[in-house]
């Protein structure tokens, strides 16, 4: 893989609207299942006083005193949390890091830093770019995408940004620094998309020290290459959401449990040789080498997944509160993963092609006068078609 230079473009400026990492500040409102989620608020509206407050984990920004809004898009309660009785609010899908689709409770009370600006461009056109940060010699993809609403965490301790594709819901106005897409569309001889644009991100982007680096390159042929393994590479991460195909290894490959998995599998192995996975006493095969090995940050997503839903909590905390048993739900989530990124690790030697032969470079964008990118484009855009409920049921037009 050729070198990232200083002269080519960085995502920042090609998408430059940009979220910081969410900041839970109490983990217990993220679990792989919903219906942990639910045992866990119903313990809690139980509780009074002190022991309430010491359930829910006080933080510097949030007690069961705050007083916040809610979230965007969101039906949750905006009264102290030290008076709630209700019911959980429904939980909802959360891209919890790389490659693992959680649960979370979407109350901003519960939330430190919840990013509002994501929640008001999250619906069923948006998809998230989050940027993994950069760990020198860790390999693995530097840009990933995700139809759930993401949390920003990086498994190696570097979170990246998020970068929405669009800037408004229902698909408007792209993340794509102005002039770009009509510049690309020139040189390559077709009209560019949005859509099309994160693709080829997705299949070219590269880590540097400087941040996520995404080459351009000025072969048109080289363009439609990075197309083809972007857009195939973005319907694996996206599993069929927004519309797309969800993908599957081909007859022979597909991993199945050859052993059953016990109530409480204590380790994950990997035997090579026999391409098997031991799951505790339980057994799942084929598993290919490059599932396995699978990286991001230089940690192993398989061994990742596994140790957050088996490692122990705390007694009488509500992280301890969860499934008596290894729920049939996860075997089945543990086998889509295993696919998806045993057909990413497949692949992923194409990409560094991508980056290979002439390219268009940040002097050149500067010269087309698409950099740099004007003030305006790396704010969120203003939203004033809708009501949110603030504080105590008051309402604030934004």
């Amino acid at each position: 893989m050729r070198a990232v230079t200083e002269d080519v473009p960085l995502l920042d400026d090609l998408m430059p609207w940009a979220v910081a990492p969410l900041r839970f500040g109490r983990s217990w409102i993220v679990a792989p299942d919903a219906a942990t989620l639910r045992a866990r608020w119903k313990r809690l509206v139980a509780a009074e006083g002190g022991e309430r407050e010491a359930l829910f984990g006080v933080s510097r920004r949030r007690t069961p005193g705050s007083s916040v809004a809610a979230l965007p898009g969101q039906a949750t309660g905006t009264g102290r949390f030290a008076r709630e009785t209700g019911p959980c609010p429904e939980p909802v899908r959360l891209a919890h890091g790389p490659f693992d689709e959680q649960w979370l409770i979407p109350d901003h009370r519960l939330i430190d830093t919840a990013r509002p600006e994501l929640w008001r461009v999250a619906d069923d056109r948006q998809v998230f770019a989050v940027e993994q940060g950069n760990v020198p010699g860790a390999g693995g993809p530097a840009l990933l995408v995700t139809a759930a609403l993401p949390d920003g965490r990086s498994p190696a301790g570097r979170p990246g940004r998020i970068r929405p594709l669009y800037r408004r819901p229902g698909g408007r106005e792209p993340n794509v620094a102005p002039g770009l897409l009509p510049l690309l569309s020139e040189r390559y001889g077709h009209e560019v998309t949005a859509e099309e644009w994160l693709a080829w991100a997705v299949a070219a982007a590269r880590p540097s020290p400087a941040g996520c680096a995404v080459p351009l390159p000025l072969a048109p042929e080289t363009w439609r290459a990075g197309l083809e393994l972007g857009g195939w590479m973005q319907e694996v991460q996206l599993r069929g959401a927004r519309g797309g195909e969800r993908h599957r290894l081909p007859g022979g490959r597909r991993p199945y449990v050859r052993a059953a998995i016990p109530a409480r599998p204590d380790a994950l192995t990997y035997d090579a040789a026999e391409e098997s996975l031991a799951v505790g006493a339980g057994r799942i095969a084929p598993v290919p080498a490059e599932a396995w090995e699978f990286r991001v940050g230089g940690v192993r997503m398989l061994e990742l997944w596994f140790e957050r839903r088996t490692a122990p909590a705390e007694s009488g905390t509500l992280e301890s509160i969860g499934p008596a048993a290894w729920p049939q739900e996860w075997t089945s989530q543990l086998l889509e993963l295993i696919t998806v990124l045993a057909l990413l690790g497949r692949r992923a030697p194409e990409c560094a092609a991508l980056a290979e032969g002439p390219q268009l470079t940040r002097t050149a964008l500067r010269e087309a006068g698409v950099l740099p990118v004007p003030e305006r484009a790396r704010r969120p855009a203003s939203v004033l078609d809708h009501q949110e409920e603030g504080p105590e049921g008051q309402f604030a037009l934004l």
